[in-house]
């Protein structure tokens, strides 16, 4: 499975032997024995070819990805793999999608080299799963502000969309967009999209337009005209309160193992 998947990705990226090999820091030799299966790599390289592809290491070793076997897309029938980054510790980032990315992302949401590129943070203890954070634009969503960060987790199958619930979809014809919905797929084929501001009216959109969608998990505000704060700044800060809360897990750890002592 791992020989034929690092095959698959390879030649998915047009790559050769050769250059692959350079680009993870091995030699062809390797690379060629990894791919037939003569050859066993070790973790760390298993953990730059992850990083490499942004596919996680167990869907290289249990998951055939010439088979698409990965995340459902919504508004597909086909099965896609989701591109995510990963930390240091193998952990899923958030990656952050501005508004000036917006055009970019309808373009190269499947794209782990798009993906790569844009910023990202994490927020510690969040649930299972994979979460992305979109800027929005205009007052559509009142109370929540223009400029407003929603970070929402990946629905992968379109019956877990629920009526009245907010989300963000990637859609073909809309691009981003955040609203509130109805679920009329398994009726009618189509969500219909709904404002939270009334002046805006209701719209629908069919399910073969819908590439990704991803339901509301927490927002981050910006409600003061005069504010100076900046996305670099609440990145800044989430990483420090990550960072704070890793120490104080240790402290902790290390305290009780005094203790049991």
């Amino acid at each position: 499975m791992l020989g034929n998947n690092i095959q698959y990705l390879r030649q998915n990226k047009n790559l050769s032997q050769e250059a692959l090999a350079k680009a993870l820091g091995l030699t062809r030799t390797s690379l060629s024995g990894y791919e037939i299966g003569k050859i066993e790599p070790n973790i760390d390289v298993l953990k730059k070819i992850s990083k490499y592809f942004s596919t996680s290491i167990d869907s290289l070793l249990n998951t055939d990805l010439s088979q698409n076997t990965g995340v459902k897309n919504i508004g597909d029938d086909n099965l896609r793999i989701l591109a995510v980054t990963v930390d240091k510790e193998e952990n899923e980032n958030i990656e952050f999608v501005p508004v000036k990315a917006k055009a970019g992302y309808l373009n190269g949401y499947g794209d782990p080299e798009f993906i790569k590129e844009l910023p990202r943070f994490n927020i510690p203890n969040r649930p299972i799963g994979t979460y992305r954070a979109f800027e929005i634009s205009g007052d559509s969503m009142l109370p929540i502000n223009h400029g407003s960060i929603i970070i929402g987790k990946y629905i992968e199958n379109w019956q877990d969309l629920k009526d009245d619930l907010t989300y963000v979809l990637v859609t073909h014809s809309d691009g981003v967009i955040y609203k509130r919905i109805k679920n009329d797929i398994e009726t009618k084929g189509k969500l219909t999209l709904i404002s939270d501001n009334p002046i805006y009216q209701p719209f629908e959109v069919y399910l073969k337009d819908i590439k990704e969608a991803w339901g509301y998990y927490a927002h981050i505000s910006f409600n003061h005209p005069d504010s100076q704060i900046s996305l670099s700044d609440v990145m800044e800060n989430v990483r420090d309160l990550q960072e704070e809360v890793e120490g104080l897990k240790k402290t902790r750890f290390k305290k009780t193992n005094n203790f049991g002592s």
